[in-house]
């Protein structure tokens, strides 16, 4: 069962709910490589998940770069004009958690929608644009914000400040009814996953991490 914090996101209270779950965010990861093994970046992501939940601690830190800086400054500006295109009102996405699992949507529209904005440059703008549907890099992002909030629909928002003032939104809708074959997958995805965090903790809790060199055992 999943409960909801009205927490604003990047604040620290945000990064202590995310602390030793799998979010929706990192859910690409997890889902990389399904049917097969698990690959360096969904292990690394279990090291680290494994880590926060035995400490209690969110190993995430304040980095940020560019992309991600230019993403907080427009995000605002793309819910505006969303609001404005769609006629409705976006409120926070807080946090929405289990024991293991968690998602942090940009916003709540209604009482049955959310929405992922992704602040992009004009390339990238107009490949979503021209590709249709949504960018393959975040499909299992918003397949889990729409699972995991329990929601009936998602809107993936792709915007560019650099395109013509009427052509900076792209909108695309995702139905939670067409997504059954991807709920189902997330669901076995996250039970291997899930055992593969607890191989980890056990391996960290109960390992021998005093190891002696040749001339510190000759002496």
């Amino acid at each position: 069962m999943f409960e909801f914090y009205d927490v604003e996101q990047n604040t620290d209270a945000w990064l202590q709910l995310r602390a030793g779950k799998l979010t929706s965010s990192n859910l690409g990861k997890v889902m990389a490589n399904y049917g097969k093994a698990f690959g360096d970046p969904a292990k690394k992501l279990a090291v680290q998940i494994a880590i926060e939940q035995i400490t209690g601690k969110p190993q995430e830190s304040g980095y940020s770069n560019d992309h991600m800086d230019r993403g907080h400054e427009q995000e605002p500006i793309a819910r505006m004009k969303y609001e404005d295109e769609m006629f409705c009102s976006v409120t926070n996405g807080g946090f929405f958690g289990s024991d293991f699992i968690g998602c942090s949507p940009d916003g709540l529209v209604n009482d049955n929608g959310v929405i992922e904005i992704k602040s992009v440059i004009a390339s990238v703008h107009f490949a979503n644009i021209m590709r249709g549907g949504v960018d393959p890099a975040y499909k299992w992002q918003c397949a889990g914000n729409v699972k995991f909030t329990s929601r009936d629909w998602i809107d993936f928002i792709s915007y560019s400040a650099e395109f013509p003032e009427d052509k900076q939104l792209y909108i695309y809708r995702l139905y939670a009814e067409n997504l059954s074959a991807e709920f189902e997958q997330i669901d076995i995805r996250i039970a291997e996953f899930n055992e593969l965090v607890e191989t980890t903790k056990h391996k960290i809790l109960n390992s021998n991490y005093l190891i002696l060199n040749a001339e510190q055992k000759a002496a």
